[in-house]
């Protein structure tokens, strides 16, 4: 049963992305080899294998971050340690993109990055607390030997 749709949307999104920001670096990578020209006497081999290795490795890292987030769907509990560490760099990433692409691409790349950025937010938030307990038993605030469990409060001189 899923209770929380957020983290599963939150795992798609993240690996959509991965492969479309992979696929992107490749073809530019493949645009840049193919048109054999030095930027600023930069190697052009070397400007094209630098986008590929750089398009693959930010791949694997938001296919990293969605991993995490489907840690989260799966055991439906909050992401702890490197997953909790991994999804709020991926929201920091996401709100620089999102800076970044309003000034070079347009509206519509920020939108994306800031809806990215949405719910990235909203599934560390909804996890964010535990569950409260029902009703509070009497008897758990006795020790095991019949005892306060916290001492009482300290007398207090007029």
């Amino acid at each position: 049963m899923i209770r929380r749709p957020v983290a599963w949307v939150v795992a798609v999104v993240l690996f959509v992305e991965a492969f479309g920001v992979a696929a992107l670096n490749w073809f530019l990578g493949i645009v840049v080899d193919r048109q054999d020209m030095s930027l600023a006497g930069l190697d052009p081999d070397m400007m094209s294998m630098s986008s590929k290795i750089g398009g693959l490795l930010f791949g694997a890292y938001f296919a990293l971050c969605g991993v995490a987030a489907l840690f989260v769907a799966l055991r439906n509990r909050p992401p702890a340690g490197l997953g909790r560490i991994l999804l709020i760099s991926a929201a920091v990433v996401h709100g620089l993109l999102g800076a970044f692409a309003w000034g070079l691409v347009g509206w519509s790349a920020f939108l994306f990055m800031v809806v990215v950025l949405g719910l990235i937010v909203l599934l560390l938030m909804t996890y964010d607390r535990p569950p409260t307990p029902a009703a509070e038993d009497p008897e758990d605030t006795k020790g095991d030997d019949g005892s306060p469990v916290s001492p009482p409060p300290a007398p207090t001189t007029p």
